[in-house]
């Protein structure tokens, strides 16, 4: 790979994109996470050929049940030229919010990808949102609505959100009673009650205000030990 990074390059009105076929490789970004009160953000980077996508059915992740991203998900792995997830976990997110932890999920996450091209200029990285990270490795592009539009990001999107659901039930085994097999962390009524019940568990947010609110009771699980990431790769 070259060793001069690309100018990044961000489109938040989705307006003068990059034509797809100058470029060799195209790596979709996206993550799955951010509002969640527990666990980890996970950054999915997938590259494609351009006008290579052997996959039918790819959608944003959010408008697919489980059973068919757990599908589409071993066929994108299966085909894509290169794919990569990065967890962010809940201390470094904690620590630096969940906006830069998300700049920084998507760097890694290209970063990961990026030894299939031999150069930087080869690939283009469409990254989903309105905001790019800083000192990405190639010329990149933010597509507001991407997971619905680029198919390299809809890959993507399913990528993140299974390796997390995934993690999320692994996690339910060690502290089953907030019940993360099910709402994976998210501010659902049942996980509310049960965090004011039982005191925030390591992998609870305690940037987040619903979990500072129950942090005013006893910290139950403050000596547990944490369960290391799952990565994938």
């Amino acid at each position: 790979m070259s060793s001069n990074s690309a100018e990044p390059f961000q489109s938040p009105l989705n307006s003068d994109l990059a034509p797809a076929a100058l470029f060799r490789f195209i790596a979709g970004i996206d993550e799955a996470g951010r509002g969640p009160l527990a666990g980890p953000l996970v950054v999915a980077a997938v590259v494609f050929e351009p006008g290579r996508t052997p996959i039918n059915g790819l959608a944003d992740s959010k408008q697919l049940c489980a059973e068919r991203r757990e599908v589409l998900y071993a066929r994108i792995v299966d085909r894509a030229v290169a794919w990569h997830a990065v967890f962010i976990e809940v201390d470094q997110i904690d620590r630096i919010n969940i906006y830069h932890a998300t700049m920084l999920g998507m760097r890694l996450a290209l970063e990961g990808v990026m030894h299939v091209a031999p150069d930087s200029r080869l690939c283009l990285a469409r990254i989903d949102g309105n905001a790019l990270p800083r000192d990405l490795p190639c010329r990149a592009e933010a597509i507001i609505g991407g997971d619905g539009l680029d198919r390299s990001i809809m890959a993507a999107s399913i990528v993140a959100k299974v390796t997390r659901d995934r993690h999320m039930c692994a996690l339910h085994q060690h502290w089953p009673g907030y019940g993360f097999d099910e709402h994976k962390g998210y501010a659902t009524p049942a996980h509310r009650a049960a965090l004011m019940r039982l005191g925030p568990c390591p992998q609870h947010r305690r940037s987040f205000a619903p979990v500072r609110e129950a942090m005013q009771g006893p910290d139950l699980f403050e000596s547990r030990e944490i369960v290391e990431p799952l990565l994938a790769d």
